[in-house]
């Protein structure tokens, strides 16, 4: 009783408290009507408010790649030669000039004709600096017109990147298109605080900025706490945590500190906006998997990859190193020149000799040579440690970037692989045996399996290969990239690893998750189980991942305790999915999911939009013949298909939906044909043969019945469908005999028919 008193006493004191705090808050309002809540949200503050306290930090940063990263076009931020200069490319004369203290180019324009126009922005400073156009409709486009800074001397983007392709005006490449626009191909990396701002509804952006370069707030985050927190005595600042920062950037593991550099230095599908602070960075990107065709088989780097994607590779990454170990992360140089960098934690005494290296020394006689990419290197390079675990590749033409996988070179893989190696990069003259040979002769035969090997057994379906990717997916010395790699390809292999995808499903990191999810087939009730969990993953790239594989189900196959979650799943894969819809494969994507979901109305508006921004895709063709078929519109499928065949006529999977269409449009002999080519391309592909020995069977031709339908099973053993087809196909034709051992086949194959009284009655042979 003593305890009920009390606590009575407690409630009526709370609610004393909340009585006399009312009167409290209205005489506050009512005597000071203006005074505002105190906004918690941290806001941009700018760079300049750190310079006072952050002085060091702040001169590093000062003409440094981030500082520079964008600029509007004045006379301090222009490197190019707009002196009435010219650059003649493919027959066509394009000007660079000044007036009234603005910059212009007369170049081709989204008619394709040539016209003038002013250029508003620059981007970069060094090795090359590119120009940017204001559009209507809020678009920025980048310039291919570009101004190389080591030669002085301007050169067109398209000749070092689209070299074997003609980019006119309509194509998706050319600079006046989405490929080369700025809110959603560069921006987010180029300033801070960007918000892209694109209304998928009328096509227009309304991007914005705190400010136009890579400020301090990029990485640390909005900075008003910080200040707040600064200028309160020592002894009051114990409420704020990381310093009143909302991106912690110390005493993290180099794990953390590496996603922290991701988001801009990776090739990535982003799903929003970037908030800082916003838990794993799978809430906001999903980084691409080291996989061709960006990549090598064995991971190195082929197209830009912007590190993220190789560093993660490495044995550097997985022994702690981080960014700033090699570089100042203010002025993004290098800690120090050549091989002292790496000497920081490598042995001299070991590494930086001869013994080890095998190359002459700078100042020994000798010849320079000439590289693959073209670079001249001296006597002594060849010491260099990067050039031989880091060597790079040129893009956009003069930007010489090294791969960050830091890896042993292997010319025995590039044998083996088709992948490069920095002996051979180097020595371009000589063959890859020719490197091999130096590498036996200074190392010995031996070598390590190399993953590159493991994912090539799995891309021809090589005995063993499952095994083979599941001790790599098991082995927690290899990365999580390659981890989540090893995952993707064990999916796609016939056998079953649903065991294996099963326990990466529930491993910390998002990204083995998130391949594991993907590999999962929803090919049983055991399957859809485990992924219906995923619904509610604290991360959204995962959430969203099962909403788009779930939408392939009808509805009424999620358990109803789980359709709230996968509604709004689907919801928050729609918004992501309307954030990309800028791009032609964003369209087609809600193309896709709408489709999914039967609302075939949206999915129509959105591959038709994603066609006409890009006459490229030619796959987009393919789901909207299978729209228009759902709907009742086979003419419209029929002309899809062909459209769609005469740019890809060796895809034999479209070859077989079109056959199946003809034959349901009644077109039966264009019905065979189609199937018959098929098979050319597809020729392991066993429904291919059913469907070839029921046309066959049609037309009452029943030796290539018989024969297609034995193919059929001879490439699909264990689908009794086929075996049932074959007996229905003999009973029918008379031929008895035949009837009774198919009859006999089937029971001896596939147990769980012994019961069946017809099977019984063929096998035993009573239906004489």
């Amino acid at each position: 009783m003593k305890n009920e008193h009390k606590y009575k006493r407690i409630s009526l004191g709370i609610l004393l408290g909340i009585l006399l705090a009312l009167p409290l808050y209205v005489l506050v309002k009512t005597t000071f009507p203006n005074l505002q809540v105190i906004e918690n949200t941290p806001k941009y503050v700018g760079s300049e408010t750190c310079k006072s306290c952050h002085q060091e930090a702040y001169k590093l940063w000062q003409g440094s790649h981030h500082d520079k990263a964008m600029d509007l076009a004045t006379d301090s931020t222009v490197l190019g030669n707009f002196d009435n200069a010219e650059l003649e490319y493919k027959g066509r004369v394009h000007k660079f000039f000044k007036k009234d203290n603005k910059y212009f180019v007369i170049t081709d324009g989204e008619d394709g004709q040539m016209q003038e126009f002013e250029v508003m922005y620059v981007f970069g400073f060094t090795p090359l600096q590119q120009y940017m156009v204001e559009f209507d409709r809020g678009r920025i486009q980048v310039l291919p017109l570009t101004w190389n800074t080591l030669d002085k001397k301007w050169y067109h983007m398209a000749d070092s990147i689209y070299k074997d392709q003609d980019i006119t005006h309509d194509n998706w490449l050319h600079w006046t298109n989405q490929a080369q626009n700025w809110n959603s191909m560069c921006a987010d990396c180029h300033s801070t605080n960007l918000k892209k701002g694109y209304n998928p509804e009328t096509d227009e952006y309304q991007t914005t900025w705190s400010e136009i370069d890579v400020s301090c707030e990029a990485c640390h985050g909005p900075s008003s706490k910080h200040i707040e927190w600064a200028n309160l005595a020592k002894y009051a600042r114990a409420d704020f945590e990381n310093f009143g920062l909302p991106v912690k950037t110390s005493n993290i593991d180099n794990f953390q500190y590496v996603d922290q550099c991701a988001r801009c230095h990776s090739r990535r599908t982003a799903f929003c906006d970037y908030e800082p602070g916003n838990g794993s960075i799978y809430n906001h990107i999903n980084p691409d998997l080291p996989v061709e065709p960006n990549y090598y088989l064995d991971g190195h780097i082929r197209e830009e990859d912007y590190v993220y994607g190789s560093f993660t590779q490495s044995k550097m990454y997985m022994h702690d190193v981080k960014c700033n170990d090699c570089h100042n992360v203010h002025s993004a140089k290098l800690l120090f020149d050549g091989n002292p960098l790496c000497l920081q934690c490598h042995k001299a005494d070991d590494y930086d000799t001869p013994d080890h290296h095998f190359h002459k020394s700078a100042g020994e006689k000798g010849e320079a040579i000439v590289s693959e990419s073209g670079v001249v290197f001296d006597v002594g390079e060849g010491s260099k440690c990067i050039n031989c675990h880091a060597y790079g590749r040129f893009y956009m033409g003069v930007d010489f970037r090294n791969d960050h996988s830091f890896r042993i070179p292997r010319p025995d893989l590039s044998e083996k692989l088709g992948t490069p190696n920095a002996c051979n990069q180097c020595h371009a003259r000589e063959s890859n045996k020719w490197a091999q040979s130096y590498i036996e002769k200074w190392y010995g035969k031996s070598r390590k399996q190399q993953y590159g090997e493991a994912f090539a057994m799995a891309q021809k379906n090589s005995p063993g290969a499952s095994n083979t990717l599941n001790r790599i997916i098991a082995d927690d010395l290899y990365s999580p990239v390659i981890r989540a790699t090893a995952i993707e390809y064990i999916g796609n292999l016939p056998e079953n690893a649903d065991s294996i995808l099963y326990r990466q499903l529930q491993s910390i990191d998002p990204k083995i998750r998130l391949s594991a999810l993907r590999a999962m087939p929803l090919s049983s009730t055991e399957n859809l189980t485990k992924l219906l969990p995923l619904l509610s993953d604290e991360t959204m790239a995962i959430r969203m991942e099962t909403a788009s594989k779930l939408s392939t189900l009808d509805q009424p196959q999620i358990p109803e305790k789980y359709q709230e979650g996968f509604a709004l799943a689907v919801r928050e894969y729609i918004k992501a999915l309307e954030y990309n819809a800028d791009f032609p494969m964003g369209k087609y994507s809600l193309g896709n999911l709408y489709y999914n979901l039967k609302q075939y109305d949206k999915a129509e508006k959105y591959y038709l939009a994603a066609l006409n921004q890009d006459k490229e895709l030619h796959a987009i063709k393919v789901n909207l013949a299978y729209l228009y078929n759902s709907i009742g519109k086979p003419q419209k499928s029929e002309e899809l298909f062909l459209d769609y065949l005469s740019h890809n006529p060796k895809d034999g999977n479209v070859l077989y939906s079109y056959g199946l269409l003809l034959s349901e449009l009644g077109k039966y002999r264009e019905s065979l044909e189609y199937l018959l080519k098929a098979r050319a391309e597809s020729p392991g592909n066993a429904r291919i043969d059913y469907n070839i020995a029921m046309m066959y069977d049609f037309f009452k031709e029943n030796s290539q019945a018989e024969k297609y339908l034995k193919s059929a099973i001879a490439k699909d053993e264990m689908n009794i469908e086929f075996y049932s087809a074959l007996l229905e196909f003999y009973i029918k034709n008379n031929e008895t005999e035949k009837a009774r051992q198919t009859a006999r086949d089937i029971t001896n194959r596939f147990p769980e028919t012994e019961g069946n009284p017809e099977l019984r009655k063929w096998s035993d042979g009573a239906m004489e």
